[in-house]
This record gives structure tokens, C-alpha cells and sequence, in this order.
């Protein structure tokens, strides 16, 4: 039986408990360039003060065009590598581990933030070339709902994503981060590959299983190749679409299975975001996936989606369900989510990570 607050180790790495931030979007790189700003540092600040084992900061783009929005994080260049290891270098003061999820958000980039106040400039929720968009790409010409249509990726734009993927996972290591995490989930560019929802091609890139898992396994093998031995690989993946005919749980096992002899270490498993579905949305609805692949697959997973209480969280890594659990819009609600739930569960308070400043608000 395993705790949530028993450390776990992947590769070299020792995360000290099982509670960890899961990457969410803040739309506030407001320089436009992908540069992380104060509140980044503050946001991330505060919930490894908070307790978290590790945190997996953002979608952050490895190319200008691969952001989701012009307000999201990037890294591709010397201001935004400092700016991240900052970032991580306060996390590491307060005992938390970092890592960094990378993505490209092929059709679904250059999108209205999801910020109040945003507003759409035409009928779709693209922004456009001239109004502070770019153009976007995908493995075909077909649109995302409620988004543009994409231009279709050429063959040489396919194989030099690999390359980019690999040039920003250079740089996290030189943040800092001790960990990576490829986005291949939520319908952006390595999940549009995977897809038939997205991907209509008919060359090496499309059609069957090993043509649809091509990119993510080359983006995965590339970036494997250049962190060192020693650091731990993360893959969110989506184990469903939620609609017949499309993306799987039995796919989503079986790319598990050649992922892990890549070099992947841990699946953070999601679901959806390719579509629109009817998703049958519930506490701890995606927690039954995480326990299939892990079981299925033989790899560590991570749950994630509408896991917000203390003995909810306990019951599913004591159970064996998943091996740690990723806390989201809970922990934008509560930076010291962990901290609560240690003393919900019953620990003392010397054996909760209080800061030393916040000795005195402790849970009693």
C-alpha cells in the first residue's frame, strides 16, 4: 500500500510525495513573447511552498507559432530559458521538484486566451495574421470546432518538429527542470497526429496505428536522446476522445507499451480535446484509464480531472489505482492544497512541510 506523502523515484529523481500541480495554462506572458513574468514566479512560488512534490508548469511553446495563444509561455530563447530557471530555482528552495510541459498546438495555436475580457475578432476563436495571430498548421486541412482551418504540415515541416522539441528540452535542462513533459493530449499537434479526428493524411504520417504514432514517438526519442540518463520523461497523453471510431483507450495501451521502451517513464493520463464529446464528467472520472494503462502497460501513471479532496486522493494512490495524482483547478483554488491534506489525514504538525514563516498559521 502506498501514501500519498511517500516520496517516488523515477530515474534519478526523488519527488518527495505523490501531490503534484498538474500544467495549467495562465495566459499571462503579457510581453507577448513567451517570457514568463512575476506572476509565474509567484504562482508556482507559492504552491511549492504549498506542499506540492512536483510541479509541471505550463503548455509552453517550442516555437512562436506552437503557443496556443499569444499570452502563453515559450522556450526557445536565451530570455525565456533565464527567466525559467529563476522560476525553478525558488520551487527547488521550498523542496519541490519542476518540470516544464512542452507543447506545439498545431490548429489549435493562436487562439483567443481564456481570460475574462478576450474577445473573439471574427467567427471562429482564432485569432488572425494582423491582429496579433499567425498562421496555423496541422497534420490536415481540417478545422478544430469553432477554430480555423489549419494549413496541412509538409513532410519537412513534420520532420523538423523533433528537432524543436529536442532544442527547448536543451534549454529546460539548463533551467533547471528536473523533469519534462510532451504534450500529446487535448487535441494539440502530437494528439492531432494520433487522431483520425485530425489526421486525414495518407502518407508515412497518416492512416495506420504506427503512421499516427510516428511524430510523437520521433518528438519523444529526440528528446530522450539529448537530456541526461538520469532525468525522468513525462507523456500526457488523451486515453480517449470520447467518440466512436476515433482515438482509444486500447491505442492509447498500446502506444504506452512502445513509449516505455523509448525511454518514457511516467504517463500523465487525460482524456479528450480533440472533439467535442459527450464526456460523462464526475470526481475522479479519468482515474479508470490511469489504472488500465498502468496495469495494461506496465508504466507508472499519474490521474488527473476532478480529484479535489484529501481522502479522495489517499483512496486512489492507496488502492494502487495510479501512482501519483495531479491536482488542477483545486490547487488554483488552494497554493497549499497538500499542506491541508496532510493535516486532513492526520499527520503531525512537525511531519507537514510548513514553510518557516507560516509556522505559526499551522493547521492544529
Amino acid at each position: 500500500m502506498t501514501s500519498l506523502f511517500e516520496p517516488i523515484r523515477l530515474r534519478d529523481l526523488e519527488i518527495r510525495n505523490r501531490m503534484w500541480l498538474s500544467p495549467m495554462c495562465q495566459y499571462h506572458a503579457f510581453d507577448a513573447d513567451g517570457t514568463p513574468e512575476d506572476w509565474h514566479t509567484v504562482h508556482y512560488g507559492a504552491r511549492a511552498a504549498g506542499g506540492f512534490g512536483l510541479i509541471i508548469a505550463e503548455s509552453t511553446g517550442v516555437t512562436p507559432e506552437g503557443r496556443i495563444s499569444p499570452l502563453c509561455t515559450g522556450l526557445w530563447n536565451d530570455r525565456q530559458e533565464k527567466a525559467w530557471a529563476r522560476i525553478v530555482q525558488f520551487a527547488h528552495s521550498q523542496g519541490a521538484k519542476m518540470g516544464i510541459q512542452l507543447n506545439h498546438a498545431g490548429r489549435k495555436a493562436s487562439s483567443v486566451p481564456a481570460r475574462p475580457g478576450q474577445e473573439p475578432v471574427n467567427d471562429t476563436d482564432t485569432i488572425p495574421v494582423g491582429h496579433g495571430g499567425w498562421e496555423i498548421v496541422g497534420p490536415s486541412a481540417v478545422a478544430n470546432d469553432g477554430l480555423a482551418v489549419p494549413r496541412e504540415m509538409t513532410v519537412e515541416e513534420i520532420e523538423a518538429l523533433p528537432g524543436q522539441f529536442a532544442a527547448s528540452a536543451e534549454r529546460a535542462v539548463r533551467a533547471g527542470f528536473d523533469t519534462i513533459e510532451l504534450h500529446g493530449a487535448h487535441g494539440y499537434l502530437l494528439h492531432q497526429f494520433l487522431t483520425p479526428l485530425a489526421n486525414r493524411r495518407i502518407d508515412d504520417w497518416g492512416g495506420s496505428f504506427d503512421n499516427r504514432t510516428r511524430l510523437l514517438r520521433a518528438v519523444v526519442q529526440a528528446v530522450r536522446e539529448v537530456i541526461p540518463a538520469g532525468m525522468p520523461l513525462l507523456v500526457r497523453l488523451s486515453a480517449t476522445d470520447w467518440i466512436d471510431g476515433a482515438w482509444d483507450l486500447d491505442q492509447t495501451v498500446e502506444l504506452a507499451k512502445l513509449l516505455k521502451d523509448d525511454g518514457v517513464d511516467l504517463i500523465d493520463v487525460t482524456t479528450g480535446g480533440a472533439a467535442h464529446a459527450q464526456i460523462p464528467v464526475g470526481p475522479g472520472y479519468q482515474v479508470r484509464f490511469a489504472e488500465e494503462i498502468r496495469e495494461r502497460a506496465g508504466i507508472p501513471t499519474a490521474a488527473v480531472g476532478m480529484i479535489t479532496e484529501s481522502g479522495q486522493a489517499q483512496e486512489i494512490v492507496t488502492d494502487s489505482l495510479t501512482d501519483a495524482v495531479l491536482i488542477g483547478r483545486a490547487a488554483l483554488r488552494d497554493a497549499s492544497w497538500p499542506l491541508r491534506t496532510a493535516h486532513e489525514l492526520g499527520k503531525t504538525r512537525e511531519e507537514i512541510p510548513y514553510p518557516g514563516s507560516y509556522w505559526r498559521a499551522a493547521w492544529r
